[in-house]
């Protein structure tokens, strides 16, 4: 195996399991938490939501860098048909990070003060309708760069990837 095939394949191995890992945590929020935020009284999804926001920052932030990092970097390593997919890949899981950074992120700071003050606003199920569109559509995107970076890995192998001399 040479160097460039093994940094190839090392490269669609982060970018396909850091992606994998961040649909997967989307997937489960808008599969599980959401619904369950619905069943549940508003101070207790309030409560709830913000105290996940706390660790869920963190953790998603750093998901989202190594998406978008390995898929852009795989992007760069290969060539033709390999390097559109990984890079429509990077640019899915940006679009990930900047739905959650412009949408999400500022209504998660509107339901942290309303849980400590117990009081939303008269318009909070809109508001939180409009977080749960937002959720839906990072999830989307993120699941979407998953299905393509698993299509290229599965689809060719690495050397195929690469520019034969």
């Amino acid at each position: 195996m040479t160097p460039t095939h093994t940094r190839v394949r090392l490269l669609q191995g982060l970018a396909l399991i850091a992606t994998g890992l961040l649909a997967g945590a989307f997937g489960y929020g808008a599969a599980n938490l959401v619904p369950t935020f619905g069943a549940v009284p508003l101070d207790m999804r309030l409560s709830f939501h913000a105290e996940l926001m706390k660790t869920n920052g963190i953790t998603m932030q750093a998901a989202m860098a190594a998406s978008t990092l390995g898929s852009l970097a795989l992007a760069v390593v290969t060539r033709g048909r390999a390097r559109l997919i990984a890079g429509a890949a990077g640019l899915l899981t940006l679009a990930s990070f900047l739905i959650t950074r412009f949408g999400n992120v500022p209504i998660n700071g509107r339901i942290k003060e309303w849980a400590r003050t117990s009081a939303p606003p008269a318009d909070h199920a809109e508001i939180l309708r409009r977080w749960e569109l937002f959720n839906d559509l990072r999830t989307l995107t993120a699941l979407a760069a998953f299905v393509l970076l698993t299509a290229l890995v599965l689809g060719r192998p690495a050397v195929s990837s690469e520019r034969r001399g």
